[in-house]
Parts: structure tokens; C-alpha cells; sequence
């Protein structure tokens, strides 16, 4: 699985983690936060809080085309610098005045544009590693361990998140509402790690930093890496299909980007407030690292040879097992299941089920039967509609959301459903995340017309970022007392619809990838 990849991908997948892991950490609380400090209702936070990811998927299109004219990694560096300057601005307590709220609207106008210009340019960065012939066979699988790195980063954000606000409130006094600027703080730090990686491994991936002056005037007689020439026709085409699964795209991440929202207002108003017992294992983040670890081993044990790769397996196994085996016996009294923390079971999931993705398809290639690229989208949709059947379920019976909300703050109700519900959720949903985001990535660096490489990969941010702005649907649906499995209805239903029109068009698509 880890074999063979450029060394490059690992560069560029550890400075993708480093902003991942800021980006997250402010995201976790994001939401909860326009609430608290500045007392916005549901449906008002919602429409903040999609503009803002809107914002953030749009403006690669921005960055692409910056980077096709100036350079990948000037735009990536300038990307940097501009997402720190952003969080700076939301880590400074200004109150909840109208003040306040422009200072943080332009911080997200920063931070957006900031991600504008570093995360989609840094994405064809990898795609470019691809290129030599020696690693095309590995696109997908690269993309895919790429995708899994830089979830390390989100995995631990909702945990700091939580952490750096408990310590605000009771070692420094400050109230809820300004201890979010503290996780906000926090992104700040995460960029500096980022950009110290980029420069320092810098030598693994300089060959695919092209700058379009210097290709100029480059000697023919040491030209860079050949570059397939496209008829009018097939420039045509191949857009034409990008712009086709781009449509697809966008609702998938109108339904996926509720974690962030609806799921996690679900998880403050619904899910039941404590846990006990072998679940509130799940709620530790260490726990959850020493089970990737005890995944990891195990492919450790049956792919390797040789007694050594074995032998380290086995302890990648039996040390997290002891290490779970103590928590356990140790366990005291409830947990509080804050409701940030939900978010973290994404990103954990993406990391421990990578290695299995990979190592699946990897054997269905060997046999000839390993779905296409296309067809991986498909059938990511159609995962992602199982994620809301589950809620569906959850979701039966219960109260209102206005009606839950006014219940729980006149101290009347409590959550009462169990949280196995909602984590059952986030892990169907990487399921389809896995099938979808890192191949459809994968799909538009190996697609995009050669000239249009920078566009492209902005125009798949773009349909991200319209996916991204239509989360507030949702959102204004719970504000509106809609009954919840309504709402999670809608999104299933959008979900099957985009996995139809998917199948519908796939022999196109094959065509072309």
C-alpha cells in the first residue's frame, strides 16, 4: 500500500495536515460559536456558516487560475500567509457588537481566500507526481493515502478544540464564549508547522513546481515530462464529463458538510448528554488512534514476508490491545459528550479504513474487477443515502427542533438518543467519503485537458463550494421546526438521485478516464 509512492506525495500530504488540522480545529466549534457569542439563531448561523464553506470551495477556481499564470507554489505559499493573517483576526475577543461581526467577517473572506490559493494548488501538486510514467498505475491509491494523511490532522482538531476551551474557562477564566477565540488561536499555530514542512522537504517535490516564465524558455534539449496533446474535440469532451460529475459533486457535499451543522446541532439537542462503559471509550480520541494502530498491524502481519515486517505487526497489534485492555478496566463513572466532538469520528474513520479501501481495490485489480472511477462516484452516492437512512431511524419519534431546543433550555428535556446512532452515521458517510472525494479528486487530475489543469481542479472546489452554500438548506429546515426525518429524507433522496444520474452517464465518463 505504502509502496512505491514518489516521496513527494508524503511532503505535500504532511503540509496539507498541518492546515487541515487549524482549519478543523476552528471548524469543530464554528458554528456553536455564532450562536454563543453572538447569539444567532439556528437557521442565521446556518446561512453564516455555509457562506463560509461556499467561500472556502469557490475560491480555488480563483487559485487556479493564479496558478496557471504565476506559479503553484507561489500560490501556495501566498495561500499560507493569507489563512494566517484570517485566523489571527478570529483569535481576538471583540465581543459580539457589530464591530465584531464585520472583524469576523473579514477574517473568513481571509481565510477562504487563503485556502483559495493553498489547497487546491497543492492538490495538482500531487496529481503532477503522477505524471512519470513510473507512478501512473498508482494515481488513485496515492490520492487516496494523501486524502488519509491529512485527515490525521482533523482527527485530533475537535479534541484540541474542546481541550483549549476547557483550559480558557477554567485555568484563565474566560468565559464560553470567549474561549472559542482560543481554538481559533490554534489554527494560527498549525499553519506555521505547515509551511515549515513545505519549505523543508521542498527538494522531494521541486520538479513538479512549474512556473510558467521558466517553461519559456527551457532548452529543448531537456524538456519536462511529456504532456498528452488534445484535440479541440477531446478538450471538449473531457471538460464536458468533468462538468457532468461536478453536478454530481455538489450534492454530495451539501449532504456530507452536515457534520459540521444539523448533525452536530442533532448531537447537542438529541443525543443523550453523557456515556458509560465500553462507549465512552469512543470519546477519547487516544482510543481511537491505538485502534487505527491495531488496524494498521494487522496489515502489517498478513502482508509482509519476512519474520521482522511480522514482528512489528504483531506489536503494533498487542500494545494498543493492552494499552485499550487498561483504559477499560480502569473506566470510572460517565463521560460528557460535548457535541463538537462527534467530528472527530470522520476523520478517524478516513485514516483507519484507507489501508482497507486501498488493499480492496487493489486486489479487485488484480482480478479485473475493480469499479471505474466513475463508478466508485456512483456508488459513493448511494453510500452516503444509507448514512441518512440511519438517521432516519435515529430520528423517530422525536420532538421538534424549536420545541427540543426551548425544552432543553428551560432545563425540561435532556438528550435521549443513544450515540452509537450518530456514530453509526459518520461512519457510513466515510464509506462514501473514501468512494467519492479522493477518487473524484484522482478522476480530475488524470481528465483535466493538460491547459486546464489549474482550472479544473478549481471548477471541482467550485461545484464543492455550491454544494457547500446549498448545507444551509438543511439548516433552515431545522430553524423553520421542520420534523427531523424530513430533513434527513431530503438529503437521502438527493443522495439517490445523484447516484442515478451517475450510472445513467457512466459509459461517457469511462470514455474518458
Amino acid at each position: 500500500m505504502f509502496e512505491g509512492q514518489p516521496k513527494g506525495l508524503w511532503a505535500l500530504a504532511l503540509a496539507n495536515t498541518g492546515e487541515r488540522f487549524g482549519y478543523y480545529t476552528m471548524l469543530a466549534v464554528f458554528a456553536l460559536f455564532l450562536g454563543e457569542n453572538f447569539g444567532f439563531a439556528p437557521d442565521t448561523a446556518s446561512s453564516i456558516y455555509a457562506a463560509f464553506l461556499a467561500l472556502v470551495y469557490f475560491l480555488p477556481v480563483i487559485g487556479g487560475v493564479a496558478a496557471d499564470k504565476f506559479g503553484f507554489g507561489k500560490m501556495v505559499t501566498t495561500g499560507i500567509i493569507i489563512m494566517f493573517v484570517g485566523y489571527l483576526l478570529l483569535a481576538f475577543p471583540l465581543g459580539g457588537n457589530g464591530a465584531a461581526i464585520a472583524a469576523m467577517a473579514a477574517a473568513l473572506v481571509l481565510v477562504s481566500l487563503g485556502t483559495g490559493l493553498f489547497k487546491g494548488n497543492l492538490q495538482v501538486l500531487v496529481g503532477r507526481l503522477y505524471d512519470e510514467p513510473a507512478f501512473q498505475d498508482k494515481r488513485d491509491a496515492g490520492f487516496s493515502l494523501f486524502y488519509m494523511a491529512i485527515n490525521i490532522g482533523a482527527m485530533f482538531a475537535p479534541t484540541a478544540a474542546i481541550k483549549i476551551m476547557e483550559w480558557a474557562q477554567t485555568d484563565l477564566g474566560a468565559s464560553k464564549a470567549d474561549s472559542y477565540h482560543f481554538a481559533f488561536g490554534v489554527a494560527c499555530a498549525s499553519l506555521i508547522v505547515s509551511i515549515a514542512i513545505y519549505y523543508a522537504f521542498k527538494s522531494w517535490f521541486s520538479h513538479v513546481l512549474e512556473d510558467g516564465k521558466k517553461e519559456e524558455v527551457a532548452d529543448d534539449a531537456a524538456p519536462k515530462a511529456a504532456v498528452q496533446e488534445l484535440s479541440p474535440a477531446e478538450t471538449k469532451e473531457r471538460i464536458v464529463c468533468l462538468c457532468l460529475v461536478f453536478a454530481v459533486v455538489i450534492f454530495f457535499w451539501m449532504a456530507f458538510h452536515q457534520n459540521g451543522l444539523t448533525l452536530t446541532f442533532f448531537a447537542r439537542d438529541y443525543v443523550q448528554p453523557t456515556s458509560e462503559g465500553l462507549q465512552s471509550m469512543a470519546f477519547d480520541v487516544t482510543n481511537l488512534v491505538a485502534c487505527i494502530f491495531i488496524v494498521y498491524g494487522l496489515f502489517a502481519v498478513f502482508q509482509n514476508k519476512g519474520a521482522k515486517g511480522k514482528g512489528i505487526g504483531a506489536a503494533l497489534i498487542l500494545l494498543p490491545l493492552a494499552f485499550l485492555g487498561y483504559k477499560y478496566m480502569n473506566l470510572s463513572g460517565n463521560v460528557t459528550v460535548e457535541a463538537p466532538i462527534f467530528q472527530q469520528f470522520n476523520p478517524c474513520f478516513v485514516v483507519a479504513l484507507t489501508p482497507v479501501s486501498v488493499a480492496l481495490f487493489s486486489w479487485l485489480n488484480k482480478k479485473g474487477k475493480e469499479p471505474s472511477s466513475p463508478k466508485k462516484i456512483g456508488l459513493g452516492m448511494l453510500v452516503a443515502a444509507c448514512g441518512f437512512f440511519v438517521m432516519i431511524g435515529a430520528s423517530l419519534g422525536l420532538a421538534l427542533p424549536l420545541e427540543q431546543g426551548a425544552a432543553i433550555k428551560a432545563g425540561t428535556a435532556v438528550g435521549s438518543v443513544n450515540a452509537n446512532w450518530l456514530i453509526s452515521t459518520y461512519l457510513v458517510l466515510t464509506f462514501a467519503e473514501l468512494l467519492l472525494s479522493p477518487i473524484g479528486i484522482s478522476f480530475v487530475s488524470k481528465v483535466a485537458p493538460p491547459k486546464y489543469a489549474g482550472l479544473m481542479m478549481g471548477l471541482w472546489f467550485a461545484a464543492t463550494a455550491i454544494g457547500n452554500f446549498l448545507v444551509q438548506i438543511p439548516g433552515l429546515l431545522w430553524g423553520q421546526n421542520v420534523n427531523l426525518v424530513y430533513i434527513w429524507a431530503t438529503l437521502a433522496g438527493i443522495c439517490l438521485v445523484s447516484a442515478l444520474f451517475i450510472f445513467s452517464i457512466l459509459k461517457k465518463l469511462e470514455k474518458v478516464s
